[in-house]
């Protein structure tokens, strides 16, 4: 079978073995858009770090889990935001006001919303993680 959406794949592993109370899991396939949105769940603590592992294929992520994610997921389909319009989407995929945090793709590489808000750039909507 075809794996359409390797990203939405990797946040059900990782949603499920927090879940479960796993310490890490295994993410695979391994692509650029998965290191980042990973980068930017370590850089806001969600996750205590990830490691690549070259296995010959398309590569897979290790991930160290600490059981502070309490809902992650994808935004489907993907919605262009601008710079002053972040505050409806919080409103939409968050729980409340401060907790969690939106995942950008914009043209500075992939960034939390908070630090894409700073900088006054839009982009896509990737992912939310609370």
């Amino acid at each position: 079978m075809v794996m359409m959406d390797t990203l939405a794949n990797a946040m059900a592993t990782i949603m499920n073995n927090e879940v479960r109370g796993k310490k890490e899991c295994i993410v695979a396939p391994a692509s650029k858009l998965i290191a980042g949105v990973l980068s930017v769940m370590k850089e806001k603590g969600y996750i205590d770090g990830f490691e690549y592992v070259d296995d010959g294929r398309s590569g897979k992520f290790v991930v160290k889990l600490n059981g502070r994610i309490n809902k992650c997921g994808v935004i489907k389909p993907r919605f262009p935001v601008k710079s002053d319009e972040y505050e409806k989407w919080e409103e939409k995929f968050l729980p409340s006001r401060e907790i969690g945090i939106l995942i950008v793709s914009t043209s500075q590489g992939i960034m939390d919303h908070i630090k894409a808000k700073e900088k006054g750039i839009g982009g896509v909507l990737v992912a939310y993680v609370y």
